[in-house]
């Protein structure tokens, strides 16, 4: 008995989600949760990681499939979205719902947290109704024992009436009985009967008076009492669904719709009506989990004290946005600090291949513009993107994903949430904010997560005035070169770090401000509420989240950046290399600009290297140097005291390093962001907005602070 995992395939065809088995006989199990229950940690062990992830179709919500080995049988196994409930508010349970639905699945696994089981109970029951062959995965127990929490998984099994397996999928314990158990139902002749959920008798009635008139048009396509409930609670979009994927055409059936009105008239003469309704249903299946818990689940006192007291430290109003300040400062000294050492030696590495690159050209005796183009051009700008950004990314993405499998990033949001509120946005953005400080297109990407598609659109165009990783180089030297030192010794990291982290409060504090403005004008409406779960606290596990810091979040952005740079090498090297009268097209332009850039505080180099540099800012600084330089090639820099002297003999001054860092906070999207943008929202107007508005803030800015800096004569 053993696992066997590999990968599979999928796609959209013809608009819906293709399972490819390897085999006929492949079994299709779905995997649902809760958000935070250790669902991608099953789906991981059982897949060896072996996935493939796409978008499902019509939805901006990712899939993943994966295939596994059990007992010499195959079983593709869907990661469905994270999701509270089945009642269909957001794309994730809309996806969720449809694929249970509608997705040919043989078996449904349910993976529910030990530590909050009851609150998990609910989308347990509602998936019941919707699908009886149905294994409830009882994860975290290592965690539950640890807190003083014990389920008694033979009784919850028989309260349920589906096979019940308790899993520490982090560990790699219960896996193989949980395969067992899904092997066991999904190839049983008969499904089981779960205990159904009881509802206020009103409800029961108007139910059983719509079943025996769905159940011959359903022909056992769906549950005949489930589909009676939605039709009850109005659910458009499944009525779409089942139009689309089963032909059953419910809203234009007479009969139906008549003796629907007709259970509403009772209904409303027992005092539910249509806004009641879905809260009645929901608060007995509330009902409904607290009871099975009641004697299944055993609970000390002691078993969350100790997250009651991080709460307090990290969630109240008076220290919760000073110790989030701290951690944002702590991480970004470590990733300064860290990112010294090893970003010089590779860069020592790629250089020494340039050169070596160099050599087998000559050798080949090739002309010189194809070695300028492919060797100067565009893999040195490859070299220098990859030297800059991937050791400062391989430090700062593990230290997040600790933060977030710790359990804290959730308090984030939780703390943010009233600011967001205040600007008429939603507080789910402070996650997609965080995710920025990576990059932004993946904290663009995030945006998903955000139920109203308003509060997502304002979520997508103010993204950008949080700094990725890709600025943090600029911003760290201007910081270190002009207002802290590179003589200040251990020092001298910590000083920058706070520098940068004001910077980042500057960025947030636009955030709120445009979003503000955004909500009060071109997307104007109320904020939503939401349901957001702080998870209990978790022992973060280092291996696995240095494999998916590295795999899905380090290598992922970095790939992005190269693809951009190396053909933005080419143009550059041909901007810096073609001469029209004596004079390079690089120093034609950036004449031209040097007028308009002074208002900014700026000069005609350095507007342009923002501007070579939109499909990758880690290329602004060499940009910058090639400028002043008047050199075909970008340059390396020995020293920030050498890079300092340069650009203070090219008349830089505190005001030049300010409005610089001030304009690489605030200026347009790259070029990777912007795409992302256009994916999202697939919408040109959308996307030219999101370049727009971090423009136009930036010059703003800019051209104030230049502006009184000279009325002061201190500039």
């Amino acid at each position: 008995m053993g696992l066997t995992k590999s990968s599979t395939g999928a796609g959209a065809v013809d608009g819906g989600l293709v399972i490819r088995r390897e085999r006929p006989d492949d079994k299709v199990i779905a995997l649902a949760g809760n958000p935070n229950v250790g669902k991608s940690t099953v789906f991981n062990a059982l897949t060896g990681l072996h996935q493939h992830t796409g978008n499902w179709p019509g939805k901006t919500v990712a899939n993943a499939q994966g295939r596994c080995e059990h007992q010499g049988r195959g079983y593709v196994l869907v990661d469905l979205p994270g999701t509270y409930s089945l009642m269909a508010h957001s794309a994730e349970e809309a996806v969720a719902r449809d694929f249970l639905c509608f997705g040919g699945a043989d078996c449904a696994v349910v993976v529910c947290d030990a530590t909050c089981l009851e609150r998990n109970l609910n989308l347990v029951l509602q998936t019941l109704e919707l699908m009886p062959r149905t294994v409830v995965c009882v994860n975290l127990l290592d965690e539950a024992r640890r807190k003083g929490v014990r389920v008694d998984l033979d009784a919850l099994s028989r309260r349920l009436g589906v096979p019940v397996v308790g899993t520490s999928a982090g560990r790699g314990e219960g896996l193989e009985e949980l395969m067992d158990a899904v092997a066991a139902l999904s190839s049983a002749p008969a499904p089981p009967a779960p205990a159904p959920v009881r509802y206020l008798a009103p409800i029961e009635a108007a139910v059983s008076a719509l079943e025996p008139l769905l159940a011959p048009r359903l022909d056992g396509r769906l549950p005949a009492r489930w589909t009676a409930l939605r039709l009850l609670d109005g659910n458009e979009g499944l009525l779409s669904s089942m139009e689309h994927t089963l032909g059953i055409c419910l809203r234009a059936d007479e009969a139906v719709a008549q003796a629907v009105a007709a259970q509403w008239d009772a209904l409303q003469a027992a005092g539910i009506d249509r806004e009641a309704f879905l809260d009645r249903v929901v608060s007995c299946l509330v009902l409904n989990a607290e009871d099975i818990c009641n004697g299944t689940l055993t609970q000390t006192a002691r078993s969350d004290r100790r997250d009651r007291r991080l709460d307090r430290l990290f969630t109240s109003r008076a220290t919760g946005i000073p110790v989030m300040l701290l951690l944002l400062a702590a991480v970004f000294w470590l990733t300064i600090q860290g990112a010294n050492y090893p970003s010089d030696l590779l860069s020592r590495g790629l250089f020494w291949i340039q050169d070596r690159l160099s050599d087998l050209f000559a050798y080949l005796n090739a002309p010189d513009w194809l070695h300028g183009l492919l060797v100067l051009g565009a893999y040195r700008t490859l070299a220098w993107v990859v030297s800059v950004m991937l050791p400062p990314m391989a430090i700062f993405f593990p230290l997040f994903t600790l933060l977030e499998d710790f359990g804290y990033l959730p308090r984030v949001a939780f703390v943010l949430d009233h600011a967001f509120q205040k600007a008429g946005a939603c507080g789910k953005q402070a996650l997609t904010l965080c995710m920025g400080f990576g990059c932004n297109a993946a904290g663009v990407t995030g945006c998903r997560i955000i139920d109203s598609p308003r509060e997502r659109l304002i979520a997508m165009l103010t993204n950008n005035f949080v700094p990725c990783n890709g600025r943090f180089p600029t911003l760290i030297a201007i910081i270190t070169m002009f207002f802290v030192g590179s003589s200040a010794g251990g020092g001298q990291s910590l000083l920058s770090a706070l520098l940068l982290t004001g910077v980042i409060v500057l960025g947030v504090a636009m955030t709120f401000a445009v979003s503000r403005l955004l909500s009060g004008t071109l997307l104007k409406g109320v904020p939503s509420s939401f349901t957001l779960e702080l998870p209990p606290y978790r022992r973060p596990r280092i291996g696995q989240v240095i494999v998916r810091s590295v795999l899905d979040r380090t290598l992922f952005v970095l790939g992005r950046a190269a693809a951009v740079a190396a053909p933005a090498g080419l143009v550059i090297w041909l901007c810096a290399n073609i001469t029209v009268g004596g004079t390079s097209v690089l120093q034609w332009c950036t004449g031209f600009l040097d007028p308009f850039a002074r208002l900014l505080g700026l000069d005609g180099v350095i507007l342009m290297a923002f501007i070579l540099g939109f499909p990758a800012n880690e290329i602004v600084i060499p940009i910058i140097m090639m400028g002043y330089l008047a050199t075909g090639t970008l340059q390396d820099f020995q020293s920030l005291d050498s890079l300092r002297a340069l650009l203070i003999d090219n008349g830089w001054t505190w005001l030049t390093a300010v409005c610089t860092m001030l304009f690489s906070l605030m200026h347009w999207p790259c070029s990777t962001t912007c795409m992302t943008v256009g994916k999202e929202t697939k919408s040109l107007k959308w996307t030219l907005l999101a370049f727009a508005l971090p423009t136009a803030a930036g010059m703003l800015v800019c051209a104030l602070v230049a502006g009184a800096a000279r009325l002061a004569g201190c500039a």
